[in-house]
């Protein structure tokens, strides 16, 4: 009942819409009927603004992090706890309160990621912030730092069940941006103009059309 209890929590957690509030707190807008329609931070900055995207971010990565912690909490094992945290990606990703239709997973999974093995992501953190700098490219960003990750957690001499579970997760995730990835290589026309985003840096606002 506990370990069912802790996904289910996890799974809430996750469902929660920060995306969804903070554009119809600030614009009165649906943040999935406009720009690329995720419901994530990068585009809530992109459509409603960088304050609101901080925010986003931040209670999404929480999102993951509490569900592990409350997770540990409730002393279940550590595949357990795993489950949770996966819960409260998916949860992100398919909302219960917005009818299954939420956002990419990315932040909250961060938030597990840190809660786990905070020492290990940390080294991620740099990696993701680099590219992200060169490129303007934050998808390109996170998955570097996404792929660099089991490499660090087996450096920190994490447990076998965490290394695999972060590399599942990875996939995961990389499954959830593909077909975003397919349209952005179609529209740019090429690799290079898809890999360097050339038209604004993450954190500028689109200006909204006259």
């Amino acid at each position: 009942m506990i370990e069912a209890l802790s996904i289910i929590i996890g799974y809430l957690l996750g469902s929660f819409p920060t995306a969804y509030i903070a554009a119809r707190l600030t614009r009165g807008v649906d943040i999935r009927r406009v720009g690329g329609g995720n419901m994530g931070a990068l585009n809530t900055t992109r459509e409603i603004g960088l304050k609101a995207g901080s925010a986003v971010l931040l209670v999404d990565v929480a999102k993951g992090a509490a569900t592990i912690m409350i997770a540990g909490y409730l002393g279940i094992s550590q595949i357990w706890v795993l489950f949770a945290g996966f819960a409260a990606i998916a949860g992100h990703c398919w909302p219960v309160f917005l009818k299954f239709r939420g956002g990419k997973g990315a932040a909250t999974a961060i938030g597990v990621f840190l809660a786990l093995a905070p020492a290990a992501f940390a080294c991620s953190i740099p990696v993701i912030l680099a590219v992200i700098f060169i490129t303007s490219n934050v998808t390109l960003g996170m998955t570097a730092g996404f792929i660099l990750f089991p490499l660090f957690l087996w450096l920190f001499g994490q447990p076998w069940t965490v290394i695999v579970y972060a590399v599942l997760v990875t996939i995961f995730l990389g499954l959830r941006y593909l077909p975003t990835a397919r349209r952005s290589l179609k529209k740019a026309g090429n690799t290079r103009d898809f890999l360097l985003e050339k038209n604004y840096k993450p954190w500028q606002t689109r200006k909204p059309k006259p």
